[in-house]
């Protein structure tokens, strides 16, 4: 059974800010690059996500920062929990037509609905913000947790590809999910009616 979607509020403190019911996402800074860093370099990371690099120094953080002055700045998210870093959330808009929902989080905040919370509201805020009619998604056909969090966010089946993953330098089976805004409205009204 689906869950209510929470629909995250905007506040504006050096560009914006999401707010969910227990986590704080804002553009990460080169401030943030030592906690990046510590909680990217973990093997079970790196295999999951298909450009993050392992091992995973300060100077990948610093690069990836730094990679944001560009306009995509404005859909990538530091998750915070209690003002502490636990990951990172955002929209990849290399394919425009295709923008991609991509998130990760460290080790020890796994199987506490975290990485669902923070997508939920990168879904919001893109579909909010942004003339898109879907985003894409995918997770390693060896991932079940990924691919949960996807579903349980509305996104829908629609088969398998290759990607490579650059932390195995190999190519791996993914499967593939699209979420359209029309689902997305749906989904959002329907959690919002049975909101107590």
């Amino acid at each position: 059974m689906l869950q209510d979607i929470p629909t995250p509020t905007l506040r504006e403190t050096r560009g914006c800010v999401l707010e969910t019911e227990r986590l704080a996402l804002r553009k990460p800074t080169l401030a943030d690059v030592k906690a990046i860093a510590l909680l990217a370099n973990d093997r079970r990371i790196a295999e999951m996500t298909r450009r993050l690099p392992f091992p995973y120094q300060q100077d990948h953080a610093v690069d990836f920062v730094n990679s944001l002055s560009g306009t995509a700045s404005d859909s990538v998210f530091l998750i915070e929990l209690d003002r502490r870093p636990i990951g990172m959330v955002g929209i990849d808009w290399r394919e425009v037509e295709s923008p991609e929902l991509g998130y990760w989080l460290g080790v020890d905040h796994w199987g506490q609905g975290f990485a669902t919370e923070a997508a939920r509201a990168a879904i919001d805020y893109a579909f909010d913000e942004f003339d898109i009619e879907h985003l894409i998604s995918g997770a390693r056909v060896a991932n079940p947790s990924s691919r949960n969090i996807l579903e349980k966010c509305g996104f829908q089946w629609s088969g398998v590809q290759l990607h490579r993953f650059e932390a195995i330098g190999s190519s791996t089976p993914v499967d593939c999910f699209r979420l359209t805004r029309g689902v997305w409205s749906s989904l959002k009204n329907w959690g919002t009616s049975t909101r107590r």
